[in-house]
């Protein structure tokens, strides 16, 4: 049975509230930049006179910077606070793109898309880290639906935005538009977040714990990216860096054991069940989230004949259906436990996109437009019950390793998601010798049906999350 107060949670401080809108504003700029760059590939190409395979390391320098960066933010907050790490995470990521939109060749751009990922990748576990140490993580459920907002615009707008300002300006202004949100943002993190003292002022560096996180990271995301781009798991890059990826693998963890006390992610964290279950959690969800956003829009460009803008604007209903749930979702995650919120939102993920393995050119847009809403509330309480139920039970001393470990397999998750479903559809294409972007519809709805299979593995890790219910 639910208690009287199942559904009753003690308010949210104001002056807390504010604080997080203020760091949410702050990671708006990398979420908005990581999306609007997808949209502008094809015009850099054009304007540097460059192959697409070269240009095309303007994301993938990012993506690799992004998860080479998550091992250093936990030391750094240990060492210097949580609030001076994330101030001069935005100080840099605002430079680099004052910087890449006045790069003069395409090497320039490259080298500081890799800074402004570097500092993203900073930004995003750094600003999980102070919530906690300012909420507790027994909270993190509410503050799920105020930080989620970030990753819910960015692929809603971001898109959208980088094509009319590709289309009507120009692209260098992609990056010039962080510049003044960047700004205010410092600004008023400076001025109204509180100080927080280090944790650990002393703390030594894990040089050697974090090399090996970053090289894990870096292999298995840069192996599973040459998957996608060959069409096939079987290729020797991919193969390979895999291998590289498991050799890492077990010497972190034997590492960890031997030295429990310095690891940089210590292996007492999985010790706690729900920590556990996040991580397996964050591993799948890339089959909610990031997967499906490379398919859905090539679904409507390729199959619906949809202009990339108006591909984007397709998109909103998902988005809308993520927004406008997640404040009943946060209350719930604290209320009943991440574990009923997963397992709601997996079926829900799972009865909306099945429909895509049989939807086509003909399928009325209504119809699309419901599915994807349904199909945004449900990846909104998996993902936002995955994240806040990571740091539940979590010590303060250790929620910065919590925040690295957590942001470190989401963006391996992020990274397996996506490889796997864009390798799938790369593989029914060179199976089925596909030459005319017309007959791609088998592809896509191959990939979408293997989709909906990952999604169903999702209930394992639901069940070692916290339940509150009684």
């Amino acid at each position: 049975m639910f208690h009287s107060k199942t559904m009753q949670a003690e308010p949210l401080p104001a002056n807390l509230v504010s604080i997080a809108w203020l760091l949410v504003l702050g990671a708006m700029a990398p979420m908005l930049d990581s999306t609007m760059v997808n949209i502008a590939v094809n015009q850099l190409r054009i304007d540097f006179g460059t192959s697409l395979a070269l240009i095309q390391w303007t994301v993938t320098g990012f993506i690799l910077a992004m998860g080479a960066a998550v091992p250093f933010s936990s030391w750094l907050v240990d060492r210097f606070s949580g609030k001076t790490v994330y101030f001069w995470s935005e100080i840099a990521f605002g430079v680099a793109s004052l910087l890449a939109g006045l790069s003069g060749n395409v090497e320039m751009l490259i080298a500081l898309r890799i800074v402004q990922g570097f500092a993203a990748g900073m930004i995003m576990p750094v600003m999980f880290t102070l919530l906690v140490d300012l909420f507790g993580g027994d909270k993190m459920g509410r503050m799920m639906s105020i930080i989620g907002v970030p990753m819910t615009l960015g692929p809603m707008a971001g898109p959208i935005i980088g094509g009319l300002i590709v289309q009507l300006i120009s692209w260098r202004w992609i990056f010039f538009i962080n510049v003044p949100i960047v700004l205010i943002s410092a600004l008023m993190l400076y001025k109204k977040v509180p100080a927080i003292a280090p944790k650990n002022p002393s703390a030594t560096f894990d040089g050697f714990g974090v090399g090996l996180l970053v090289a894990l990271s870096v292999t298995f995301v840069y192996g599973t990216v040459q998957a996608s781009t060959t069409g096939s798991f079987n290729n020797h890059l991919t193969v390979g860096f895999g291998a590289v990826t498991i050799v890492i693998l077990i010497g972190y963890l034997l590492y960890a054991w031997r030295y429990p006390n310095t690891a940089v992610l210590p292996l007492r964290l999985f010790k706690h069940r729900n920590f556990s279950g996040a991580m397996l959690g964050n591993l799948l969800a890339g089959f909610i989230t990031s997967g499906p956003m490379i398919l859905l829009p090539l679904f409507f460009q390729d199959v619906r004949g949809e202009s990339v803008i108006m591909a984007a604007v397709s998109l909103i209903p998902q988005s809308v259906g993520m927004l406008v749930s997640r404040g009943t979702i946060g209350k719930m995650i604290d209320t009943l436990g991440a574990r009923l919120v997963v397992v709601v939102g997996t079926v829900l993920t799972i009865i909306s996109t099945l429909p895509f393995v049989f939807f086509d050119a003909q399928t009325a847009y209504w119809l699309i437009a419901i599915v994807m809403f349904v199909r945004g509330v449900g990846g909104a309480a998996v993902k936002s019950a995955i994240q806040a139920d990571a740091y539940v039970g979590i010590d303060r001393a250790d929620s910065g390793k919590a925040s690295l470990g957590s942001n470190l397999f989401q963006q391996v998750g992020s990274a397996f998601g996506s490889a796997v479903l864009a390798t799938l559809v790369a593989g029914f294409v060179s199976a089925h010798h596909i030459v005319q972007t017309a007959q791609l519809l088998g592809a896509y709805q191959y990939a979408f049906a293997w989709g909906t299979a990952f999604v169903v593995l999702m209930i394992v890790p639901a069940f070692m999350l916290t339940h509150k219910v009684k």
